[in-house]
C-alpha cells in the first residue's frame, strides 16, 4: 500500500464517478473501437459497479458528474480544437452525450435516491458545478475518483479536485481509455502531480 494511503484513515472522504455514460461505456457506442480497448473499458465498468457497491456498503458518499452537451449551445473551444469550423453541422453524429440522446444516458449503475449528481459541460467535473463548495458542505476531505475515460474527464477531474485542495486518489481499476497508451501515461501524470493511483482493495479499507 502506498505510505500516504494510511494518512487518509479517519478524514471522511467520497467516491466521485464520473461520465459513466453511453457514450463511454456501452460496448454499442465503441464499435470503432479494437477488442482490446473494450476488453479495458468493460473492466474498468466492472471497477466502478464494484467500487460504487462497495462506498454505499461502507456508508461513503458517493457523488456523481455527468456530461451533458445542449444541442444548441456548443463548446466552441472543443469545436475549434476538432478541426469543426463555424456553421459546420453540429452536433456531429459522433457528439457524445448530447442532451436527449441515448449516448448521455448512463450505462451499467446509477446513482441512488439521495446521492448528490451534478451536471457538468466541459472534462473538469469542478468546472461551473459548484462540486467543490457541495463536497465541503458534507465535510469531505478526501476523494477517490473512477469512471471514464482516465485520459479526459478522469484525467481534468482529479487534477482540479487536487488543485481545490483534495486529497485525490485515483482507482486504477475503475477507470480505462479507449487507448492504453493513453491510459497509462495519464495515470502516470496523475501520480506524478496530483494523485495516488491505487486499486480498489487498497482504497475501500479507508472507507
Amino acid at each position: 500500500m502506498d505510505p500516504r494511503l494510511p494518512r487518509l484513515a479517519g478524514r471522511r472522504g467520497a467516491l466521485l464517478v464520473v461520465d459513466v455514460q453511453r457514450s463511454f461505456a456501452d460496448p454499442e457506442f465503441l464499435t470503432d473501437l479494437p477488442g482490446p480497448a473494450r476488453a479495458d473499458v468493460a473492466a474498468a465498468v466492472g471497477g466502478i459497479v464494484r467500487a460504487v457497491a462497495a462506498a454505499r456498503a461502507a456508508g461513503t458518499a458517493v457523488v456523481w458528474v455527468r456530461l451533458r452537451v445542449p444541442p444548441t449551445d456548443p463548446w466552441e473551444a472543443s469545436n475549434w480544437f476538432r478541426g469543426l469550423a463555424p456553421g459546420d453541422d453540429w452536433p456531429t453524429a459522433w457528439e457524445p452525450c448530447v442532451e436527449g440522446t441515448p449516448g448521455a444516458e448512463g450505462y451499467a449503475v446509477e446513482p441512488a435516491d439521495g446521492e448528490l449528481v451534478l451536471t457538468k459541460r466541459t472534462y473538469d467535473g469542478f468546472a461551473g458545478t459548484g462540486l467543490a463548495d457541495r463536497l465541503r458542505e458534507r465535510g469531505v476531505e478526501w476523494l477517490a475518483v473512477a469512471g471514464l475515460t482516465s485520459d479526459c474527464c478522469v484525467l481534468e477531474t482529479a487534477g482540479s479536485a487536487f488543485t481545490h485542495g483534495f486529497r485525490t486518489v485515483v482507482l486504477a481499476d475503475a477507470t480505462a481509455a479507449h487507448d492504453r497508451r493513453a491510459h497509462d501515461a495519464a495515470l502516470h501524470v496523475l501520480s506524478l502531480h496530483s494523485a495516488v493511483v491505487a486499486g480498489l482493495d487498497e482504497v475501500r479499507t479507508l472507507w
